[in-house]
């Protein structure tokens, strides 16, 4: 009997790897891989942040080679003349998109999910994905011939409407923030969505059904049914969005500066690129990739862990 017994749980450990198990083993160990190579190996280079490496050409040399100079590097940043703005102008701008193009995604999703005709529906989806796959480059490129006071077809049709006078030069400094975050509310809205639609095609029906029984209108069962069911997916991002807010986005801030917005739109990715690594400076980039990653890191917890106090749900 007891030969039996064995002989059946090693059949069915046999039978629990099969062919396909080891395929999605294989492609999970491939994500593994990446991350090893692409996230942690690189982590040895973080020692130059402690060490003297600025204007090396031989990157190795001075990551193993140069003298240690402790937290010289991170002092250099903290006492920059422009530490202080470059710190402003990231924060205002992180905060005023979480205020403003966090929740635009949401409300985007909640409202398509109550269109009923499909056709209609898709052409929406579609139309608001379309400038996500647009690089920075491409899509800030097109919103600057639209906005340039001299060419563009913004300021001719406020004057059009008579809503202006003169031209409206929205490559001065008092624009810039609302310019980055129009700009990044058109190009992520659509695609932000996506994971939110997700949630809510996962809901259960026979609520929307009960809720019907009630008298409950779309209003009605878009508060009490749809946004609390998708509040665990709403918590998740709000969190990852909290640990982000010293991360601006190099690229769409890169192709909108100027010479005369330079104070309103110089953050910490910036700065880093132009006064770091085109100088050859990597002890002093490092050291500030280093201080983002720690604060990061700091914002990541303490809103996991706020939000498990508050609401019982986190990341982990």
């Amino acid at each position: 009997m007891k030969e039996k017994t064995a002989n059946s749980v090693t059949q069915i450990r046999k039978k629990k790897w099969t062919v396909n198990r080891w395929t999605l083993l294989f492609m999970a160990s491939l994500g593994v891989v990446f991350l090893l190579v692409f996230n942690y190996a690189p982590m040895y280079g973080i020692i130059l942040a402690f060490k003297k490496g600025d204007y090396v050409i031989d990157i190795r040399k001075a990551i193993f080679e140069s003298s240690w100079v402790g937290f010289k590097n991170f002092e250099k940043f903290l006492i920059d003349p422009q530490f202080k703005d470059v710190i402003v102008n990231t924060l205002c701008l992180n905060l005023l998109s979480l205020l403003i193009n966090f929740p635009a995604p949401i409300i985007f999703a909640l409202f398509i999910n109550e269109v009923r005709n499909k056709t209609f529906k898709k052409t929406i989806q579609t139309i608001s994905y379309f400038p996500y796959f647009l690089s920075w480059i491409v899509f800030g490129g097109i919103i600057l011939n639209i906005i340039n006071p001299q060419t563009g077809i913004l300021s001719d049709l406020l004057m059009r409407l008579k809503l202006i006078d003169a031209p409206l030069n929205l490559g001065r400094s008092e624009y810039t923030w609302g310019v980055l975050i129009v700009t990044a509310l058109i190009k992520g809205v659509g695609w932000g969505s996506v994971i939110y639609v997700a949630a809510i095609a996962g809901i259960d029906t026979a609520m929307y059904e009960a809720a019907d029984i009630d008298g409950a209108g779309r209003w009605g069962k878009m508060w009490f049914i749809t946004l609390p069911s998708i509040i665990p997916t709403i918590t998740v991002y709000l969190i990852l969005s909290i640990s982000n807010l010293l991360n601006s986005g190099f690229e769409q801030i890169y192709v909108f500066q100027n010479q005369i917005n330079l104070g309103a739109s110089e953050v910490i990715d910036t700065y880093v690129y132009k006064y770091g690594v085109l100088n050859k400076r990597y002890s002093y980039t490092t050291a500030i990739g280093l201080l983002k990653s720690i604060i990061s890191l700091v914002l990541l917890i303490s809103a996991n862990f706020i939000s498990k106090k508050i609401t019982g749900k986190g990341i982990y």
